[in-house]
Parts: C-alpha cells; sequence; structure tokens
C-alpha cells in the first residue's frame, strides 16, 4: 500500500471520486488486486503479498495512472453511507456530502418516525436511495433517473441490499414519470456542472457520464425543473434536499428572495441546500418563473 501510495501521489492524479487522498486510494486499488475484504482492512495489514499479487497490483495502480479512471470503476465498488455500492462508467461514481444527512436519518430537518415516503432524482448507482431505506426502514423509496442504463445499476445494489419490496426504480426525467405522488422527503444530487465547464474539470471526470454532470449554460436546468415541481410532490412538513455544488452562488443568485438553508457537514462538502414544504409555498411564484 505504501509503494502504491507514493506512485500514485506522484502521479498528478485528481483524488475525489470515493477517496480524497493517494493513501486511501492506494488501499481501495490494494485490497481490490487481492481480493481482501474491506472490512478486514486491521487485520491484512500485515500480510505477505506474494509475486502474483504484487504484479495484479502495479498492474491496477498503472492502469489508474495511465488511463486517469477513477477507482471505483477499476474495482467496480465503493461505499456511500457506510454501504457497498456497485459502480460502473454508466453512473457517477457516489461521492455527495448527502451521504452524511442520510446516516443522520435527516435530522434535525424532519422526523425520522413519521417519513414513508422518498423520491431520489437522479438515482444514479441508486446510492442515495438504499441510504435512505437504510436509515427510514418504513419508507418506501422511488428512485428515478432519465438513464436506462444508470436504472439497471442502481436494480442491482437494490437487490443486493434486499430492498426491492421498499426501493423502486422509474425512469423518470424529474417529476415526469411519478404521476400525482406526494413525499416527505425529496432528495437530489442532480447534474449542476455548466456545460462549458465540463471539459475544464481534471481527466478522471470525463470518464463519467456527461449526462450526469452537465446541465446548461449556467448548471441550472435541472435544479431550475426539481425547484419548479418540488411544490406539487412535497408533503405538508416534508423538505427538498438538493446538491448543487459549486453552482451554489449561481442558485443565490437566479433565487435571491427564497429562503434555501445551506447545510454544513461535519466531514466536509458543501454546496447542498434544504428548502421546506413552507418555504416552496410561500415563493411557489418565483420558483416558477
Amino acid at each position: 500500500m505504501a509503494w502504491a501510495a507514493r506512485r500514485l501521489g506522484r502521479a498528478g492524479l485528481h483524488f475525489g471520486h470515493g477517496t480524497d487522498n493517494a493513501f486511501d486510494e492506494a488501499g481501495a486499488l490494494v485490497f481490490h488486486a487481492l481480493g481482501i475484504a474491506h472490512e478486514d482492512a486491521p487485520r491484512a495489514y500485515s500480510r505477505r503479498v506474494d509475486a502474483p499479487g504484487r504484479e495484479r497490483v502495479r498492474e491496477l495502480v498503472a492502469r489508474r495512472i495511465r488511463e486517469r479512471v477513477p477507482s471505483a470503476y477499476l474495482t467496480g465498488r465503493t461505499w456511500f453511507a457506510g454501504h457497498e455500492i456497485e459502480v460502473t462508467p454508466a453512473v457517477l461514481v457516489p461521492r455527495s456530502a448527502i451521504a452524511e444527512l442520510c446516516t443522520s436519518g435527516f435530522a434535525p430537518w424532519i422526523d425520522a418516525r413519521r417519513v414513508r415516503r422518498v423520491l431520489d432524482i437522479g438515482t444514479g448507482s441508486g446510492c442515495i436511495a438504499i441510504a435512505c431505506a437504510h436509515a427510514f426502514p418504513e419508507a418506501r423509496v422511488d428512485a428515478v433517473d432519465v438513464s436506462h442504463a444508470a436504472l439497471e445499476v442502481a436494480a442491482r445494489n437494490i437487490r443486493a441490499h434486499g430492498l426491492e419490496e421498499r426501493v423502486r426504480t422509474r425512469l423518470s426525467n424529474v417529476y415526469d414519470g411519478v404521476g400525482p405522488r406526494r413525499y416527505d422527503i425529496i432528495v437530489s444530487n442532480p447534474p449542476y456542472v455548466p456545460a462549458r465547464d465540463v471539459g475544464l474539470l481534471p481527466a478522471e471526470y470525463a470518464r463519467e457520464p456527461r449526462l450526469g454532470l452537465a446541465a446548461g449554460r449556467r448548471g441550472l436546468d435541472v435544479v431550475e425543473r426539481i425547484l419548479a415541481g418540488a411544490e406539487r410532490h412535497l408533503e405538508r412538513g416534508g423538505v427538498l434536499v438538493v446538491e448543487v455544488g459549486d453552482t451554489e452562488g449561481a442558485v443565490r443568485r437566479r433565487w435571491p428572495e427564497v429562503p434555501f438553508t445551506w447545510l454544513e457537514f461535519e466531514h466536509g462538502g458543501g454546496g447542498v441546500f434544504l428548502l421546506t414544504a413552507a418555504g416552496l409555498r410561500s415563493h411557489r411564484q418565483a420558483l416558477a418563473s
């Protein structure tokens, strides 16, 4: 692992797709190459690696450096809110700060005991929908996406977690496929990168589906639709949570009068707003325009 971390650290890579440093990235690659389970980490560090194992590690590290592929695509696995998630190049690598909200049951913003329906817009791998289902054991979750390929990955993850009875995938462009349903929580990590900026991102982002990143000239195309329709689909007392990342400034300028709560996270990350159902009702005109 130390050898791999040195190689990765000198290679000018971008860390931000499931790990944020060379050592954690090395751990993901080495454990995968050697077939070591994630939960065996403490016991595995003293293990001696034979020659075939070292060669597998070298090949995987070389691919990570040469091809600039996020390690999660090389291993096919990552973790989100403590849950193992399958990933493929059909979906973004899970990395949202919303994970912290899921593990806390969205406290203090809603009473977890009364959550019965959750909508995850742009579900991708299904990671947020799955984390919500674990957080709210009495709730049903609709996991929607415009991508057939992404929904196939999400469905496999849902089955792997034994959540088929409570988490349902739907082909839907924002709210188009959910009918008149209302939800206690609507949550989304949608595309929010201005189209002109996608090519300026580190090379690792070019391995991800552009559909999950680019959102028009200002990065607001999908966020605008989420906000415009949220009141019709949110229960009284419900909350809307949306990640907009570095587009936070554009959101503030676009809707200066809307009472967004910009969330802070213990483990880092930002650009996530929360709006209550009451806030949506009181500013429906501004959000619909």
